[in-house]
């Protein structure tokens, strides 16, 4: 019988999703484009306020991995909506909630893509929240390095030597980049 996503566990989605770094696809902005207008049509404007494409993904100067990440702006009413979270699995994405940790509040988040058989999908990850969750920090972050060459091409190393040391830990790989990520948003809040 073959698993669901809700059913991996910590070591399935290691080993049958590794981390993998490629060079960055051009063709990524129009899939995200895409990805965005059928994301509108399904769930409508009234509950998506704002879809942003963020990650390495979105920044050309970059090795990535080859996922798609979106930030997703929603009306506080709607954070864990069970009518907002069929919409999505409609389109095929499945549903986690993500706690409450340090000082980032519980919010939503999807995937879509994943295969079991090998067969390579495109691959999105959503985070969905109000637009007062500090994950929106994220773009700026994203927008800087999309402005400073010199300091993507530090944070891209840094994911080549996570993703060659971590390869099958997709935890330590997130952690890994945690510090240099703070360290930019304090680099980009003491410029404002």
């Amino acid at each position: 019988m073959t698993k669901t996503l809700y059913e991996l566990t910590k070591e399935d989605w290691n080993s049958l999703f590794p981390i993998e770094m490629v060079d960055h696809n051009p063709s990524w902005k129009s899939v995200f484009e895409k990805e965005k207008e059928a994301i509108l049509s399904s769930a409508g404007s009234d509950a998506i306020l704002r879809v942003e494409h963020f990650g390495s993904s979105s920044i050309p100067s970059i090795k990535s991995k080859p996922y798609i990440d979106m930030l997703i702006e929603i009306p506080t009413e709607l954070l864990f909506d069970e009518g907002l979270i069929a919409k999505f699995e409609t389109l095929g994405y499945s549903y986690f909630k993500v706690p409450k940790r340090d000082h980032i509040p519980a919010y939503m988040s999807f995937g879509k893509g994943y295969r079991f058989d090998g067969i390579k999908e495109q691959i999105f990850h959503i985070h969905m929240c109000p637009l007062e969750n500090i994950m929106w920090e994220q773009l700026l972050f994203r927008d800087y390095l999309n402005e400073n060459e010199d300091r993507a091409k530090e944070y891209e190393a840094l994911k080549v030597e996570l993703a060659a040391k971590f390869r099958n830990d997709r935890g330590a790989y997130v952690l890994g980049k945690n510090d240099f990520i703070k360290e930019t948003l304090e680099m980009i809040k003491s410029q404002e």
